[in-house]
């Protein structure tokens, strides 16, 4: 006690009162204090909607979360903005609908399709094409106000127009899905005839039509096909989201006939050489198809002392009757130009085509020609320019079909076609190496089938 009397000496009584007044006041002000939040710990639940939602609360409390109050009693939610997603107005393309008549049934006028088809001769072109089974689509912010259109032009290809920001003016472009493509093998010995036993392999007919164009160059699939021939086929099936759309096209064949084996190989490169080849790199398309009508019968052949049915007369039949029900489609069996439709004589209705300066075909006793056939105008092969009746002098329904070199009837059965030009040079050496595979695989099967026919 005598030792603090000796402190309080060096004070000051106003310092001895500064210091108690201020040891009363931290003790007022730590007793005012709430007690520590240890001892009262509390857990917030959060709870969400969609997995996406899920997603943006990690994002947002990992980066800028905000604070949430803590209450035992009762569940927070977070409340997240969602994104403003597009809605699409679909109008399904119907029969008798107009590009005009679409716009309408979207709340639109003539003139919003003036607007964005104006001095756009391309983008005018493309929504003048459309037809039933397709669909277009609308993004329409208020009325008259189209800032997106859609047309879904087939399965993989989607035409996309979108209105600029700064203008009333609108950009295009077509957005094309790639298709999954996988290989597919088919083998089928013809018993009956090569559509029935190809379908029991479970081939479509539209494949088969395929098979018999690509081989027609060789083949009369009307007069050649025997029971025991045979063929092998790698074709594409082309696949979007998993599911089959559609067969794609051959990529190598084999065809037995009669003993003898052609072969079709699909090559195409970057300097745009397509096309069908043999394995030796010679082309399988020729100048001129065999044949004009698809599986015809052969009614009467080219024969220069076959007597006239009507007349009774003995007079030369030059050219090749193929029988078949009216309206059957004829095509041109090679390119060229029209120099004759319309009616001659006992032919009835004819066209003739001029095919370069040494070949003319003629098709006659036509129940109607093709559409737009007329003098003049230019035919490609496998196109349709009429059907078959029984105009003139005709028993019955057929086409009469006639085949000239240098204006000399040939029997268009036997005349031996020219072939297209075969691949040369650099060409050749890149066919090889890129069909090596292939030309392989039909080897392969090739051998098996002698095999199998040793084994008989």
């Amino acid at each position: 006690m005598g030792k603090i009397q000796q402190v309080l000496r060096y004070y000051p009584s106003r310092h001895f009162r500064l210091l108690i007044m201020s040891c009363g006041l931290f003790v007022l002000l730590i007793s005012l204090l709430p007690s520590s939040p240890a001892s009262a710990k509390k857990t917030t639940v959060l709870t969400v909607d969609t997995a996406e939602t899920e997603q943006n609360i990690v994002s947002l409390i990992t980066e800028d979360a905000p604070h949430i109050p803590p209450n035992p009693s009762t569940t927070s939610r977070l409340e997240v903005p969602q994104k403003k997603t597009t809605i699409w107005l679909e109008r399904p393309v119907k029969k008798g609908d107009t590009l005009s008549s679409l716009f309408a049934s979207a709340g639109l006028n003539d003139r919003d399709l003036l607007t964005m088809i104006n001095n756009n001769k391309q983008l005018h072109t493309q929504l003048t094409r459309i037809h039933p089974g397709q669909t277009l689509y609308f993004d329409i912010k208020e009325p008259s106000d189209l800032r997106q259109l859609r047309y879904q032009i087939n399965s993989t290809d989607t035409l996309h127009i979108q209105k600029s920001e700064e203008s009333d003016t609108y950009t295009f472009e077509t957005i094309s899905k790639q298709y999954d493509i996988k290989l597919r093998y088919a083998h089928t010995d013809i018993i009956q005839s090569l559509f029935a036993d190809a379908e029991k392999t479970g081939l479509s007919d539209n494949l088969i039509m395929e098979l018999a164009t690509l081989f027609g160059w060789d083949i009369d699939f009307a007069l050649d096909i025997r029971a025991g021939d045979s063929f092998d086929l790698i074709y594409e099936e082309l696949f979007l989201n998993g599911e089959k759309v559609k067969n794609g096209k051959i990529i190598a064949a084999n065809f037995f006939n009669r003993g003898k084996r052609f072969t079709a190989i699909h090559y195409e490169d970057s300097s745009d050489q397509r096309g069908y080849y043999t394995e030796n790199g010679a082309s399988v398309r020729k100048e001129f198809s065999r044949t004009p009508v698809d599986f015809a019968r052969i009614s009467s052949r080219f024969n220069l002392r076959r007597k006239h049915p009507i007349l009774h007369k003995f007079r030369a039949h030059k050219g090749v009757d193929y029988a078949a029900s009216r309206g059957t489609p004829i095509k041109a069996t090679g390119d060229g130009k029209v120099i004759l439709a319309g009616t001659k004589g006992g032919y009835g209705k004819t066209v003739i085509l001029q095919h370069g300066q040494k070949y003319t075909t003629l098709y006659a006793h036509l129940n109607k020609y093709g559409r737009g056939i007329r003098n003049g105008k230019r035919v490609r092969q496998g196109q349709v320019i009429g059907y078959i009746g029984s105009s003139g002098m005709a028993t019955g329904p057929h086409l009469h079909y006639e085949f000239r070199v240098n204006g000399v009837h040939r029997n268009p059965l036997t005349v031996e076609l020219p072939r297209a030009d075969a691949l040369k040079g650099k060409a050749k050496e890149r066919f090889f190496a890129s069909t090596s595979e292939y030309r392989q695989q039909l080897i392969a099967f090739a051998s098996a089938r002698t095999l199998a026919l040793n084994e008989l």
